[in-house]
C-alpha cells in the first residue's frame, strides 16, 4: 500500500532528496483514497513545516525530536521494554528480522528492524488486511509514541496518528 511508503519516507531523516520530492508527494497524498480528509490536512502541516525551513535546521529539529528525546524513539521495542539492555528487546529484535527475511523483504540500512520507516516499508508490500494485522501487534506503542508526539507538539504526531489509526483490527471489520 502506496500510503505507508510515503509515511516511512516523511518519517526518515531529512535529506534534500525529501525535498526536491516533496511537491509530488503532496501531490501524491492529496490525490490518495487511501487518506481521509482530516489525514489529508494533518499531513499537510507536515509539509508546510518541510517546506518551510531551511534543511539544516530540518536535520537538526529531527535529531532533537527522535535521536535526543527517548520518548520519541522510532525504534518500538525501545517503548516496549523498560531498558534498552532488557533480555526481551533482542530476541524480538530478532524475530522482526527472521519476519522480515520469510516476506523476502532485504534490509538495506543500518537501523534495527524495529525503526518505524523501515517497519513501513514493509507494511507497504503487505495487502490492506495483512497490514492491519502486523500492525496492530504494535497499536499500543504507536498510540504512545504517537501521544507523545502530539504531546511535544511535533510536526511529525501526523504521520505517527495516520499509522496508529491503522493499526487497529476494528479495520478490518468495516
Amino acid at each position: 500500500m502506496q500510503i505507508y511508503k510515503v509515511l516511512s519516507l516523511l518519517l526518515e531523516y531529512p535529506d534534500q532528496e525529501l525535498l526536491d520530492n516533496l511537491p509530488e508527494i503532496r501531490a501524491l497524498t492529496d490525490r490518495s483514497a487511501d487518506l481521509d480528509t482530516a489525514e489529508k490536512v494533518a499531513l499537510r502541516k507536515l509539509y508546510e513545516y518541510l517546506s518551510g525551513k531551511p534543511l539544516i535546521d530540518l536535520q537538526s529539529d529531527y535529531v532533537k525530536t527522535f535521536d535526543f528525546t527517548p520518548e520519541h524513539s522510532l525504534h518500538l521495542t525501545h517503548h516496549m521494554f523498560d531498558d534498552d539492555s532488557d533480555r526481551n528487546r533482542g530476541p524480538a529484535l530478532i524475530d522482526l528480522g527472521e519476519m522480515f527475511k520469510e516476506y523476502g523483504v532485504k534490509t538495506v540500512t543500518n537501523e534495527l528492524p524495529d525503526y518505524l520507516p523501515l517497519i513501513l516499508e514493509f507494511v507497504a508490500y503487505l495487502d490492506e488486511n495483512e497490514a492491519t494485522v502486523f500492525l496492530s501487534d504494535a497499536q499500543k506503542v504507536l498510540g504512545i509514541l504517537a501521544d507523545n508526539l502530539a504531546k511535544a507538539d511535533s510536526p511529525y504526531a501526523a504521520p505517527l496518528s495516520i499509522v496508529k489509526s491503522r493499526a487497529t483490527l476494528t479495520r478490518l471489520a468495516a
